[in-house]
Formats: structure tokens, C-alpha cells, sequence
């Protein structure tokens, strides 16, 4: 098995969302040890976002921004499906919490899970339909 990263990489649908963690500087902390949950946000859900939303993120003066949306989307732990759906919260390493809805499907902030429980070495991938934003301080 793969660690975090090199799993989003071999799934193919989650090259906006490794860029932004190469271009945050990331990379290295999600490859570490973890365990982490991850809600990975896919290309399309990158590209619904508003025009130049994305560009402007990955700017080297918003580097601190940019850390804080991509950590918002990490959990710290292990969180499989049969965990999440007991939960009504989290809070992230981006240190806010995440509201989470679970019925006939599971949501974080609203945004639909579209596959859960992708395994990795160091934690597990959910896949999300959406790009979730810390609320600004």
C-alpha cells in the first residue's frame, strides 16, 4: 500500500489538489506517519469553483491561505466510513471544525462523499465533490 499522496497521485483525479499541496509545501507532512484522514476534494470540484479562485491560491503571497484551506481538509487520525457516519463533528489540523451529516450519504460541510474509504499507509482518502473553506478570521 501507498501512503497518502502516492495514492491521490495513482487514482488520477486529484491533480489540482497534489499541486497545491506540493505548491503549500505539504507533501513531505503527508507523507509522514499520520495517521490522517483525508477529504480530497476532486479536479472537477477544483475546476467548479469560481474562475481563478485556484490561481489565485497557489500564489506565493497567499502561501499561508492556501495552508489553510488544504489543511482544513485533513483530519487527524484514522477516520473509515463506519467512524465518520457516528460523528457529528470534527475539528481539522487547520484547527476549525467540520460539521458532518450522515443519512443515506455522508457530508462534510455539505459536500457529498462520493467514494470513502480509500486505504493508505498513513490513514485513509474520502473522496469529496466540493472544496471546503476554513471560515476567515
Amino acid at each position: 500500500m501507498a501512503d497518502i499522496i502516492d495514492t491521490a497521485a495513482e487514482a488520477g483525479s486529484f491533480t489540482t489538489l497534489i499541486a497545491a499541496v506540493r505548491a503549500a509545501g505539504l507533501v513531505e507532512t503527508l507523507k509522514g506517519a499520520g495517521p490522517f484522514t483525508v477529504l480530497a476534494p476532486t479536479d472537477e470540484a477544483f475546476a467548479a469553483l469560481p474562475a481563478g479562485a485556484v490561481e489565485d491560491l497557489l500564489k506565493p503571497e497567499n502561501l499561508e491561505s492556501l495552508k489553510a484551506v488544504l489543511l482544513y481538509h485533513v483530519l487527524p487520525g484514522r477516520f473509515l466510513a463506519d467512524d465518520v457516519v457516528e460523528m457529528t463533528k470534527a475539528t481539522t489540523v487547520q484547527g476549525q471544525e467540520i460539521e458532518i451529516e450522515a443519512t443515506d450519504v455522508v457530508k462534510f460541510n455539505g459536500n457529498t462523499v462520493l467514494k470513502p474509504d480509500v486505504l493508505a499507509d498513513n490513514g485513509v482518502i474520502h473522496v469529496i465533490n466540493g472544496v471546503l473553506t476554513p471560515i476567515s478570521e
